[in-house]
């Protein structure tokens, strides 16, 4: 399993929350374990507790995410490293079931799970996965969408760092948005300038009478 994988379970956790919408999903234990998602081993930890306590994780992930969305790279990473701290992970060297054609077991760095409970788990494969994506790609690479409300965190991995929401869904319904702001305003120009024509035609024929 790749290490940049795992920065999926930061976003996947950010994102089970939409608070200018005021939606949150993570409302119950059969929502914590579905963050996990194949990772049903880990998943099955999960009780009652976890569901506060994957909430105070999720502030703290999006904070890392709002401030290199606000260009402060020092405090994103900062927030961060607090969470590395408090979080720590196993690394292991792993070949799982995946064998080569000759059979080679194909190995690769894993992050092992956290014993002690689905939160710290979760939050520690988390972290580490934004950590290890952060540092390869720049936090500039860590956003939020543009699109309002919606505000869902994202992972820019475009080519030209050009990314600005988190779907194509959101792109689209933005670009829709700044298409029809713009015909309004054109409208308002062109009934401005009609006005003005209009009470310039009428001074021309007053002054002529």
């Amino acid at each position: 399993m790749e290490l940049a994988y795992y920065s999926d379970y930061a976003v996947r956790l950010v994102n089970s929350e939409e608070p200018l919408r005021e939606k949150d999903v993570l409302t119950s234990v059969e929502a914590v374990r579905a963050l996990f998602g194949a990772n049903q081993s880990a998943a099955r930890r999960a009780t009652d507790a976890d569901v506060t306590r994957f909430r105070s994780v999720r502030a703290r992930l999006r904070a890392v995410f709002e401030a290199a969305d606000g260009g402060d790279e020092t405090l994103a990473v900062d927030l961060l490293n607090s969470l590395l701290l408090e979080f720590p992970v196993s690394p292991q060297i792993s070949g799982h079931d995946h064998r080569d054609d000759d059979g080679h077991p194909l190995w690769h760095m894993h992050l092992a799970d956290h014993p002690s409970n689905a939160t710290a788990g979760y939050a520690a494969i988390a972290s580490m996965g934004l950590a290890f994506h952060l540092t390869e790609h720049g936090v500039d690479r860590l956003g939020l969408c543009e699109a309002t409300p919606c505000r869902n965190a994202y992972l820019d991995t475009s080519t030209n760092r050009s990314r600005r929401y988190c779907s194509d869904r959101c792109a689209t319904r933005a670009n829709v948005a700044a298409y029809r702001a713009r015909k309004r305003e054109e409208a308002a120009e062109r009934i401005e300038r009609d006005a003005k024509t209009g009470r310039t035609a009428e001074n021309s024929q007053n002054g002529s009478r």
